[in-house]
């Protein structure tokens, strides 16, 4: 029987292009995302290559969290791999300057987001005794630059949550792994600068940064490994970059 995936943040970026390449993998797909009409245009195009069902959430939202886990249908219940991708970064700004509303936004989706999606699929895993969580970091969770505070603290929170699901769970047999991109080219900079294009488009100006595709990829391998192969923590550059403030633009 196909594998079912459930995947937070599907509807752009990462979310989507592993979305897309599981479907091309006979991978059942659970896509949730708050924008229904482009959950709804991404099920009719991923219904090509395998069967999809959709969920609009917000993962910061507890009771949206655990109603709409409740809601699926029969044949989506039993979850074998779960991809913890949806975040975000609002702003840009030291720490005496920040706004509380975003760090708000970034600890609930970052953070709690993660917990209360884990929370109501671990059970199903721990009773199989089986099961595969994949967390999407940053090298924001690996470490911090200037300006970057509060969403560093919450991928560095994402880094530690990732580690103990692995220590915690480890007894139930349920794999836990984490991917941590540095420089990825989607929506993340218009986000974070709050729809201020120019300044989002210089981020990945003159050197070429990883394409959402290319995470997708690493995610497709890493769960597609045996079951007694855990690849639990990767950090992944693009070429040009050497940490989260070292970029090589002239290539």
């Amino acid at each position: 029987m196909k594998p079912t995936a459930f995947i937070t943040g599907a509807t752009s970026g990462i979310g989507k292009a592993t979305a897309e390449i599981f479907a091309k993998n006979n991978i059942r797909l659970i896509l949730c995302g708050r924008r229904a009409d482009r959950l709804d245009k991404l099920q009719e195009l991923l219904s090509n290559f395998t069967e999809v069902t959709t969920l609009q959430f917000d993962v910061s939202k507890r009771n949206e969290v655990e109603t709409a886990i409740k809601s699926l249908p029969k044949d989506f219940q039993k979850i074998d791999i779960l991809i913890n991708n949806a975040g975000n970064a609002h702003g840009l700004s030291s720490i005496q300057n920040g706004d509380i509303d975003d760090w708000d936004a970034m600890l609930d989706i970052n953070v709690k987001g993660l917990l209360y999606v884990s929370k109501a699929i671990f059970p199903q895993m721990i009773k199989r005794k089986s099961g595969f969580i994949v967390n999407i970091g940053s090298i924001a969770g690996k470490e911090v630059y200037a300006n970057g505070n509060v969403y560093c603290a919450s991928k560095h929170a994402v880094n530690a949550l990732n580690k103990s699901m692995r220590i915690d769970l480890n007894k139930h047999n349920i794999r836990v792994a984490a991917i941590h991109p540095g420089a990825v080219e989607t929506e993340f900079s218009e986000v974070r600068f709050k729809g201020d294009t120019e300044k989002a488009k210089a981020v990945y100006a003159g050197y070429k940064a990883l394409q959402a595709a290319d995470i997708a990829d690493i995610i497709h391998f890493v769960v597609t490994r045996p079951y007694h192969v855990n690849i639990e923590d990767l950090v992944v550059y693009p070429t040009a970059q050497a940490s989260a403030t070292i970029l090589n633009r002239n290539l």
